[in-house]
């Protein structure tokens, strides 16, 4: 198997053309260092891209690898591409380094090694983000070894923390710390790409602006404890477990914002019934009640229409003969964007009733943002040079139910979008076991991000 596989890349890197193969060379080294927030170096991989752009060109003054005080491994980098009028602000090209964590012994290939297989990359961050993160690290290689002369300033930004901002968010950091770096009338980020039909089509390009928040609760139970071969009735798991129970049954209300009604009006022309006109019904009445039973059995549907909350990791117990003291879980929420983490903790409060627990937001509590605008420069280039790349193919505004750095971006003045090009069959699996991302697709969407950046920039 494995020699059949080693076969299939060398077949498929022999047909790429050298501008492909470079940009295979750079996508392999990003994903097969290990950026994860356990035990990987996104300052590493921040060095290895600006690598990559010094040896396109790039002078040392244009490459700031950063490194915040005391924590060597979540270093990012800026690199910038001068414009030539001053009265136009930069266009940022966004994405994060840092993977979510991944164990070898889960998945069925190495989870750091880029593996191509049946038309498909494997591993830990082939989709997220470092397809993105390759992409425009290639596409300023390219604008440099080209000579372009860019009207717009373009700034590209590597960032870590975005999946563990726990320990640190680089752009928040950069926002509180060096706001000057980072600049720009607009920025392009993940979120957006587009979804291919079940004979691998395109179905439409989706345009993201505005995205669900991300805020986590603490949910808390105490409890004296004592010998376990004494039970009493008040048992701290007993009681986290009621209350998680109430949560699961929980069903926030649905919301409607201007984007969510355009991606629901576009979908529901284009979906089969049943699902596609109770689309529309919902839009035209929220409150049909038949409508969101049929809209809301597909999970992406059911989470763009209202908040969600789950628990993600649980823990309780000292001792394996001692009742316990404490038991807790993380429930992470997002957040449609009318909503406040006040309101949806007092939610949870409600739904826990009189279980025996505390509720409390998890910091850092999450800036809550209106979408930015579907029109102007950003969109409208974007479609037009869509109808070049993808003909025929609509293009769905469209609200991501995950959360990026574009939240912090949009708060401190930079409308942030992510921008339509990378397809997928919905199989990435980001976040979960073996992810992977489509060859095909993910070359298409090079070629058209490429030619997106170019002209915003301003270069012909």
């Amino acid at each position: 198997m494995a020699a059949a596989v080693a076969a299939g890349v060398a077949v498929s890197a022999q047909a790429a053309t050298p501008d492909e193969m470079a940009f295979r060379a750079l996508y392999k080294e990003l994903v097969e260092t290990n950026t994860s927030h356990a035990t990987g170096d996104c300052t590493l991989a921040a060095k290895r891209m600006a690598g990559r752009l010094k040896a396109a060109g790039f002078a040392d003054s244009d490459l700031n690898i950063f490194v915040p005080d005391g924590l060597p491994l979540d270093g990012g980098l800026i690199a910038t591409l001068p414009g030539s009028n001053p009265a136009l602000g930069a266009v940022m090209l966004l994405a994060h380094l840092d993977v979510v964590d991944a164990k070898r012994e889960d998945w069925t290939r190495d989870p750091f090694t880029l593996i191509e297989e049946d038309g498909y990359f494997y591993a830990r961050g082939s989709a997220d983000d470092k397809a993105q993160a390759a992409i425009w690290t290639d596409a300023m290689a390219r604008l440099k070894q080209a000579g372009a002369k860019p009207k717009r300033t373009v700034k590209l930004l590597l960032s870590c923390g975005e999946e563990s901002g726990a320990r640190i968010n680089n752009v928040r950091w950069l926002i509180e710390r060096h706001p000057d770096w980072i600049k720009a009338d607009f920025a392009l980020n993940e979120g957006g790409g587009g979804g291919l039909k079940p004979d691998g089509t395109p179905l439409a390009l989706s345009f993201q602006a505005g995205e669900k928040v991300s805020q986590n609760f603490k949910v808390e139970a105490t409890n004296p404890g004592g010998h376990s071969s004494v039970p009493r009735p008040d048992n701290a798991i007993y009681a986290l477990s009621t209350a998680l129970t109430r949560i699961g049954a929980h069903e926030f209300p649905i919301r409607m914002s201007d984007i969510t009604r355009a991606t629901f009006t576009a979908l529901g022309t284009m979906t089969p019934a049943p699902m596609g006109p109770a689309m529309l019904r919902l839009v035209a009445n929220p409150d049909d009640a038949a409508a969101n039973q049929i809209v809301s059995k597909d999970p992406r549907f059911h989470s763009m229409l209202r908040t969600t909350c789950v628990a993600t990791q649980i823990e309780g117990g000292h001792a394996i003969n001692a009742l316990p003291q404490r038991a807790f879980a993380n429930i992470n929420c997002r957040m449609f964007p009318t909503d406040t983490p006040a309101e949806v903790g007092a939610a949870l409060i409600a739904a826990v009733g009189d279980a025996p627990v505390t509720v409390t937001a998890v910091p850092p509590v999450n800036p809550v943002n209106a979408p930015p605008p579907l029109k102007g420069e950003v969109y409208d280039k974007a479609a037009a040079l869509a109808k070049l790349h993808f003909p025929g193919v609509p293009i769905v505004p469209s609200m991501s139910t995950g959360a990026t750095d574009a939240r912090f971006l949009i708060a401190a003045g930079v409308p942030t979008y992510g921008v339509p090009g990378l397809l997928s069959d919905g199989t990435t699996n980001a976040h979960g076991l073996n992810e992977r991302t489509s060859v095909k697709w993910l070359m298409k969407g090079r070629d058209y991000l490429f030619d997106l950046v170019k002209a915003y920039a301003g270069v012909k």
